[in-house]
């Protein structure tokens, strides 16, 4: 965690959430410093924050996590806001992108496989060993049926629940 407030403030904040390693009394351009060190580390950088002094860590981290209520600033630094103030939301954002991805992959996989299939089909190459061609309408009606997979399945997240529920 780092943060501008003193200490104490730093601390009680900290052990409220379960946070072990933080620093406290920063500026804005200490949390960018440090930012940019662990990323030049190789790690992977969230920042949650919701004022001006948090916007040039916001912008310089991997994921920006803005609190709604913040500043604008804040908001247009980052890129995600929570609607809400709780920190769920960062773990509950996390796991929406991680569906979303998923999913992606799925249709991505479902309409190769689809197309590495039935092009072939439709180009004539069962022709020299059935003698049949493959009609224009069924073609048609499968690219639909196709079309139809990948948008139900995308349709899916729209039932996606966060596993933690946010705190109001």
């Amino acid at each position: 965690m780092l943060t501008g407030d003193n200490e104490h403030t730093a601390r009680a904040i900290a052990q409220e959430v379960g946070i072990d390693e933080f620093r406290a009394g920063l500026l804005p351009e200490d949390k960018h410093a440090e930012i940019e060190r662990r990323q030049q580390a190789g790690e992977i950088v969230g920042m949650v924050g919701d004022g001006i002094n948090d916007a040039p860590a916001l912008a310089r981290a991997n994921v920006g996590f803005a609190i709604g209520q913040g500043t604008d600033v804040a908001i247009e630094s980052a890129g995600i806001t929570l609607m809400r103030g709780s920190l769920h939301g960062v773990a509950s954002a996390i796991e929406i992108s991680r569906a979303t991805l998923r999913n992606i992959k799925q249709n991505l996989v479902g309409a190769f496989g689809y197309n590495v299939l039935c092009i072939p089909i439709a180009a004539g190459v069962l022709y020299p060993i059935t003698g049949t061609l493959l009609s224009p309408m069924i073609a048609g009606a499968a690219m639909s049926l196709s079309s139809i997979t990948v948008v139900s399945n995308a349709n899916r997240l729209r039932l996606w629940k966060a596993s933690q529920e946010e705190a109001s």
